[in-house]
């Protein structure tokens, strides 16, 4: 592909920049509508939904610039990135018209029930139960590591509706609100001291049959579209992010330590910098023949799942690498710390990095066998 920008994108870019410039970020809800106003949410959705009907060039772009001026992801990432997209391909007519544009808009969060307790990294495991009464299905169970559940009004649900057959051939795919009766979110408190991720238990909870996506059994085809994007066009912000991680980098090594040495004088920290930076490039362009994949199918190729497992590495990498550029003062933390802990917190963030979305050992698996077609190693 041409790595250049057309006109049209150029254009696109220079008005982002000067708006990103413009317009403080603020917080929650708030940005995310006013990337909503501003025509920068769902750029690549159908028009008839309130997206730009553009090509995934331009949302390649976006990120690119957000990372560059260190704005915040939207709260709703989740269902701009996941539940949106997997809405779209999947939804009636009726659903997407209901749920599309709030979601857009972020006037509704939503959160992701996959991972459970007791299954580990093996999503077709899941034992969330869903029953058929009349014209409901009733939910129970217990769902894991849901980021931003206490603050979601919808849930993308996979629950077992057939305990009988294949166990990938027994779930189906629910839209569930998180203020139906016997819903129970309990956030988990992470090595950050947040409490980005959550428990969710489900007791006796009544779920419409109409916000079923698909069939009955049909779970497990649905669950792939929304892993494709989490695994794929989510990556497109992650490397971008690391770019931006790396210059900061670049600013850290630069400054002298209260002792008066300088850490990129030492040729030893250049070197442990220049793998990071060569990393960042090979993701990049990685990611480009991605968005080809985009561009030409509709759906990210498979490079986007190793360019998912490699940035969770690089980005442990680097966040450790910044701790040692810091020498003795990263034992320091809080708002004493030097750049107020933002290193500190960064690299206790990504230790989360190579679990979630499926953990690293898991998509070395998936690689080997789907993508590279390698035998079974079991």
């Amino acid at each position: 592909m041409d790595f250049r920008d057309s006109p049209a994108e150029a254009e696109f870019r220079a008005q982002l920049r000067e708006w990103l410039q413009r317009n403080a970020p603020g917080a929650g809800r708030g940005w995310s509508r006013a990337l909503y106003d501003a025509g920068y949410a769902g750029l690549t959705w159908p028009r008839e939904y309130g997206g730009g009907g553009l090509t995934p060039n331009f949302e390649a772009i976006y990120h690119e610039e957000a990372a560059a001026a260190n704005v915040p992801t939207p709260i709703n990432f989740i269902g701009l990135n996941i539940a949106g997209p997997t809405i779209i391909a999947w939804g009636t007519d009726e659903q997407k018209r209901r749920f599309l544009p709030p979601l857009l808009s972020g006037e509704q969060v939503w959160c992701q029930g996959f991972s459970e307790p007791e299954a580990g990294s093996d999503l077709a495991g899941a034992r969330t139960r869903a029953v058929r009464d009349g014209d409901h299905w009733v939910v129970n169970g217990q769902k894991v590591w849901s980021s931003l559940a206490h603050v979601a009004d919808w849930c993308v649900l996979l629950a077992r509706t057939d305990p009988d057959v294949a166990k990938h051939a027994g779930l189906s795919y629910l839209l569930v609100d998180m203020r139906s009766p016997g819903v129970e979110v309990r956030p988990l408190r992470q090595l950050t001291g947040e409490s980005e991720f959550n428990e969710i238990f489900f007791t006796d909870v009544r779920v419409p049959a109409d916000l079923m996506l698909g069939q009955p059994g049909d779970g497990w085809k649905v669950a792939m579209t929304t892993l494709q994007h989490e695994r794929g066009t989510a990556a497109l912000p992650l490397a971008a992010d690391l770019q931006a991680k790396l210059h900061h980098l670049l600013v850290l090594s630069s400054q002298a330590r209260p002792d008066g040495s300088v850490p990129s004088a030492d040729p030893l920290v250049r070197q442990a910098i220049a793998r990071e930076w060569v990393t960042t490039q090979a993701l990049r362009f990685t990611n480009y023949r991605s968005l080809t994949a985009l561009l030409h199918d509709g759906a990210p190729g498979p490079e986007a799942m190793i360019t998912r497992l490699a940035w969770s590495q690089a980005n442990q990498r680097l966040t450790r690498l910044a701790l040692d550029v810091q020498g003795a003062y990263a034992a320091i933390d809080g708002d004493d710390a030097d750049w107020h802990g933002y290193w500190q917190h960064e690299q206790l963030r990504s230790r989360g990095n190579t679990i979630e979305g499926g953990t690293a050992e898991i998509q070395r698996n998936v690689i080997a066998e789907r993508v590279l077609n390698l035998p079974r190693g079991r």
